[in-house]
């Protein structure tokens, strides 16, 4: 993608601050859709967006800390190439729109880390499906973004990229393991980002950055074997609302040649603004035993008021759910896949990776020999049979994403947790969200939309799921929920970030 730099841009001059739309942060902050209209218009160029974000990067992202790296010559080349087709009427999708790519995700040429350093980098010849189907309808790759190693903890921090921060409230994390995505996307530094969920790994830092994921259903959108083989593992997308995560999702899902588990299936263009009337929309605000804390049972509440103002009906559902069986069943599944991956990655190097690598990696070996590989695929069945069971009842369904409002951004959580003054005693700290059941149950597409914050700042959060690949009702629900939160529209809506001394 060209030469790397992390630090090359410079400031433009000042433009006509009486026109609103051009004021930096306006620029940096606009939805894709708005930009669109934008460019089309000649009111605004890519470039000027692109200089927007380029300048909060380099300004702020030493107080969040979700950059590894930015693309500045490929990203300016592609803007002022943008701005020529905008001009001859040959715009395609994504034109002169920025997009930050998760780290993990390869880009032909650029050094691949996974976040470790207990292995050397290595410089892939091809991009990932997601980043080729981005640059084919003109997004710009102007970002990279930062993630734990080898995406193996709900929170964002290693010795490779040190600590990413909510852009909320910077004591507290971004969440993980696209931490580095839902930071730039809060804090002004990109349009769109992408990210990748096995866990929750796209939810979970929605949640935290009060931004907008989409675990879309299994095969959906295309990835790189053997992960794409991974029935828990999603390629997605993230935006600070559910119409812009839409946009960038209709340009990358699909069948793709190189990916034999892709498929096709709905777009999702309009589907954020369809009306809900007639909607039957299941709440479950304590799922089984999850100890949802008080802060998140409001976000609920919130997320239920905008369902009803968009004139969909809420039933109360109840989840059977057990925790410890649902994340053992989980970490059974890992170690068929995903933990031995980690450690033919990392061979001679195992021991020199994150303790929390080694805890996931270990944890899965565990859960693996306890359960067997029938276990969880059993775990699976049950669960999903239980969704279809509610799913004959209500059109949609609506449960937290996160069980507390908020980490420490600077540690791993302790499997001794406390959950509004009581300890519970948890397998592993992504027992903490209450993402891993629709990892279990792939099929079904999950939105994580953002119901508001609170006092300090933190967002709330809840998840949108629907029946197996029945994305557009899905998305309706998300988008009123979303634009209920009312976040982004001006600077009393945003972030209230300044540089860290």
């Amino acid at each position: 993608m060209g030469e790397r730099s992390a630090r090359a841009w410079r400031a433009p001059a000042e433009g006509d601050a009486s026109d609103l739309i051009r004021e930096p942060e306006h620029l940096a902050y606009a939805s894709a859709r708005a930009l669109r209209s934008a460019f089309e218009q000649g009111r605004v160029t890519p470039r000027e967006v692109l200089d927007a974000q380029l300048e909060r990067i380099d300004r702020l992202d030493g107080a969040v800390g979700a950059i590894t790296d930015t693309l500045v010559d490929d990203a300016v080349r592609a803007a002022d190439e943008a701005t020529r087709r905008y001009r001859d009427g040959t715009a395609r999708p994504l034109e002169g729109l920025t997009v930050a790519a998760k780290e993990e995700q390869p880009i032909a040429g650029e050094p691949l880390t996974l976040g470790t350093l207990a292995v050397p980098p290595v410089v892939p010849d091809r991009s990932h499906p997601m980043i080729e189907r981005i640059v084919a309808a003109g997004g710009i790759v102007h970002a990279r973004t930062t993630t734990p190693e080898f995406c193996a903890a709900g929170v964002t921090l290693s010795e490779r990229w040190g600590v990413t921060r909510s852009p909320w409230n910077r004591d507290t994390s971004s969440g993980g393991s696209s931490g580095g995505s839902g930071a730039a996307l809060a804090a002004g530094f990109t349009t769109l980002a992408t990210g990748s969920d096995i866990a929750g790994s796209i939810r979970i830092p929605a949640a935290f950055c009060g931004v907008v994921g989409y675990k879309s259903p299994y095969g959906r959108v295309p990835g790189l074997a053997p992960a794409n083989l991974d029935t828990y593992c999603h390629d997605g997308v993230m935006a600070r609302s559910v119409d812009d995560a839409a946009l960038l999702y209709d340009v990358v899902s699909g069948r793709h040649p190189d990916d034999w588990a892709s498929v096709d299936g709905e777009l999702l263009a309009d589907a954020a603004t369809r009306p809900l009337a007639g909607l039957r929309v299941g709440v479950c605000t304590s799922p089984g035993d999850y100890p949802v804390t008080a802060a998140v049972s409001a976000g609920v509440e919130r997320a239920v008021a905008s369902v009803r103002a968009a004139g969909g009906e809420t039933l109360t559902v109840e989840l059977p759910w057990s925790m410890t069986e649902i994340t053992e069943a989980a970490f059974a599944h890992y170690g068929t896949i995903m933990a031995p991956y980690i450690r033919a990655e990392l061979g001679d190097g195992y021991d020199e990776a994150q303790p929390y690598t080694r805890d996931f990696v270990e944890t899965s070996e565990r859960m693996l020999a306890k359960l067997g590989a029938y276990g969880p695929v059993a775990a699976e069945a049950e669960l999903q049979a239980t969704l279809s069971t509610i799913f004959a009842e209500v059109d949609v369904l609506i449960v937290p994403t996160v069980t507390v409002a908020g980490l420490d951004a600077e540690r791993i959580p302790s499997t001794e947790h406390v959950f509004d003054g009581t300890a519970h005693e948890l397998v592993h700290h992504l027992q903490i969200p209450l993402t891993i059941p629709f990892n279990l149950a792939s099929r079904s597409p999950v939105f994580a939309v953002p119901t508001g914050h609170l006092a300090d700042g933190v967002p709330t959060s809840v998840q949108v799921a629907g029946p197996a690949y029945a994305e557009r009702v899905t998305a309706a629900v998300a988008g009123a929920v979303e634009r209920g939160a009312g976040l982004y529209r001006d600077a009393s809506t945003r972030p209230g970030l300044t540089a860290r001394v």
